[in-house]
């Protein structure tokens, strides 16, 4: 009875939904060539309901064609609380979009010949130094910096978000005491600390502060009127609010501006974008040149065997996963940008001269974000060459092709970007716990495994895109990995984790911590907690800012008082170090200091 009731529980939520959801805009079946008309209504009608479904408050996009906005517009608020609406000419933080503007002035500088991006970091920052597990690794260089394949941290957590940030600066001093992660051109791995050393470079080769160099280099030239590099939001009336599930909140300082601290407009984005198609060129001037703006565009990790088939270039995502994947019209180029409560996307057909922009004031908009601007795109491509995309292939599950032995040898845990994934086998399928949800893993007919969910462990329910995944492992350099292939595409996902001894003074480290020296900081870690699971010393912590759930991470020890984040790609890698701080034993991590709780 209780199954019965659930079901027709979640039938008639379902209806309720679907009932008041408008129709989408009819397409007719010839569009007139560069006739946007339909890409125009189909977006209005996807962007209402897409922002109502996922609580997003406001919303801007833009559509360039070669030199010409053919199309922006504002939906929701940019201030609720003021009923001001958002507008194309609203100004948001567009976070990691910065990163194109940062790679793109250190061409422009070596252009100028102050800036060789292929010599060592030091020569430029001298005082820059960190400890290395691997004494025999080439040097960081800016290349690597901007392609985020620097082995430096991805972040330096400590006085990275704030409402007082002090000058990025002096990151170069405490970085003294922290490890890399990896020796250069190892793996992919997302980097913010290491583009603001990128930035910190420019800053001393041009003689300039970073705001005020970007404003001479691009933002003046490019007639970005609207836009600025800050550690806070623009406070203007222009400015849009910061909103976190319907409610609003205050988007904090970010110290590492180089990295994530442009406020624009969809509009002043959309500059970027002319520019490239422009060959480098804007309001009659030249920015770059031809031979810079290619090499940005060019797949720099050719080389590098655990990327896969994933191609990054300076600064330029080439390659993605799922919708961005866009068919039959040569290379997509595209990055994404997110701050604590913004969201933003941007993704250009350089061959097609086609892009969009898009950006959120809401947290909850990151799929919104994304959706509309692939969506926006595929439409504008078919409005303006005729280019569709392909049907949708359903994987077919079919019959296992997978030998019984091969199966079971998936059976382990796994690092992974979600945390610690273990995977177990069963009857017919593996089982694999992703952050608490239970995952089936079933075996088809092209050798590859797929994912499968089941609500109350009784109903399929479909996981959209991910339903056409498959998962495969590979060993490569000595990394058993999992990967996922949807399409041609190939990402890195997790690496299978061995046990290792974990010392007794590591083992007597267990319990509950918290952060001593958190200051003005915003609260990015919680409910910290240092366990033994199965054999594994394993970290687990709360971001309450960012998700719900308390993914758990592996620490590998590799002395009495440090252990290393197991895993490839952002965040693993990182060194936790035990030490002895005014008398108090802490737990040191990106800067902060972690004591254990003391329970009565």
């Amino acid at each position: 009875m209780n199954v019965r009731f659930t079901l027709i529980c979640t039938i008639t939520a379902v209806m309720t939904l679907l009932a008041g959801c408008s129709m989408a805009p009819v397409k007719h079946t010839a569009l007139a060539r560069s006739d946007f008309g339909y890409t125009k209504e189909y977006i209005r009608w996807l962007a209402r309901k897409e922002m109502s479904k996922d609580d997003v408050t406001g919303l801007s996009i833009a559509l360039v064609d070669d030199q010409q906005v053919v199309w922006a517009e504002g939906f929701g608020m940019a201030d609720r609380e003021k009923q001001v609406p958002a507008t194309p000419e609203t100004i948001y933080r567009v976070g990691s979009i910065s990163k194109l503007f940062t790679a793109t002035t250190a061409m422009q500088l070596s252009e100028q010949g102050k800036l060789d991006i292929d010599k060592p970091l030091q020569t430029y920052l001298p005082e820059f130094s960190i400890k290395r597990r691997f004494p025999d690794s080439p040097p960081i260089t800016p290349r690597t910096l901007m392609t985020h394949h620097s082995g430096l941290p991805s972040d330096h957590l400590k006085g990275m978000w704030t409402n007082q940030p002090e000058s990025y600066a002096k990151l170069l001093g405490y970085l003294r005491d922290e490890y890399a992660v990896l020796p250069p051109n190892t793996v992919f791995s997302y980097s913010n600390l290491g583009v603001t050393l990128l930035g910190l470079a420019e800053e001393r080769v041009a003689g300039q502060d970073f705001a005020s160099l970007m404003r001479s280099f691009l933002l003046e030239p490019l007639g970005m009127a609207h836009s600025s590099f800050t550690t806070g939001p623009d406070r203007s009336p222009a400015a849009a609010r910061a909103y976190s599930k319907d409610s609003l909140v205050e988007e904090p300082g970010l110290r590492d501006v180089p990295a994530g601290g442009l406020n624009s407009t969809v509009l002043d984005l959309s500059r970027l974008i002319r520019m490239v198609f422009a060959d480098g060129i804007s309001n009659g001037k030249r920015i770059i040149s031809h031979e810079s703006l290619s090499e940005m565009l060019r797949p720099q990790n050719g080389s590098v065997a655990l990327d896969l088939n994933f191609h990054i270039g300076l600064g330029w995502m080439l390659s993605g996963l799922g919708q961005i994947d866009i068919k039959n019209a040569g290379p997509v180029a595209h990055h994404s940008g997110a701050t604590l409560f913004h969201r933003c996307t941007l993704v250009m057909l350089p061959e097609q001269k086609l892009g969009v922009v898009v950006i959120s004031n809401s947290s909850t908009s990151t799929q919104v974000v994304n959706k509309l601007a692939a969506e926006t795109l595929k439409l504008a491509l078919e409005a303006k060459t005729g280019i569709t995309q392909p049907e949708r292939v359903k994987r077919n599950d079919g019959e296992n092709t997978i030998p019984e032995s091969v199966f079971k040898s998936y059976e382990g845990r796994y690092a992974t970007s979600a945390g610690l994934v273990p995977v177990t086998m069963k009857s017919g399928y593996l089982l694999a716990e992703v952050n608490g949800t239970p995952l089936r893993l079933v075996p088809g007919a092209d050798g590859l495994l797929s994912l499968k969910y089941k609500l109350l462990g009784l109903f399929p329910v479909s996981l959209g895109e991910l339903d056409d995944v498959g998962i495969t492992r590979d060993t490569i350099n000595e990394h058993d990995i999992l990967k996922a292939r949807l399409g041609g595409q190939e990402l890195l996902i997790g690496q299978r984790i061995t046990t290792v001894p974990i010392p007794p003074v590591m083992q007597a480290r267990v319990g509950e911590y918290e952060i001593i020296n958190r200051g003005n900081d915003a609260k990015m870690f919680d409910n910290i907690v240092l366990r033994i699971d199965n054999g594994l010393l394993v970290v687990e912590y709360s971001m309450p800012l960012l998700f719900e759930g308390k993914p758990s991470f592996v620490l590998e020890p590799v002395s009495d008082n440090e252990a290393v984040i197991s895993g490839l790609g952002r965040g693993m890698g990182e060194t936790l170090r035990a030490a002895t701080i005014d008398g108090k034993d802490v737990i040191l991590f990106s800067g902060y200091q972690l004591r254990k709780k003391i329970h009565d």
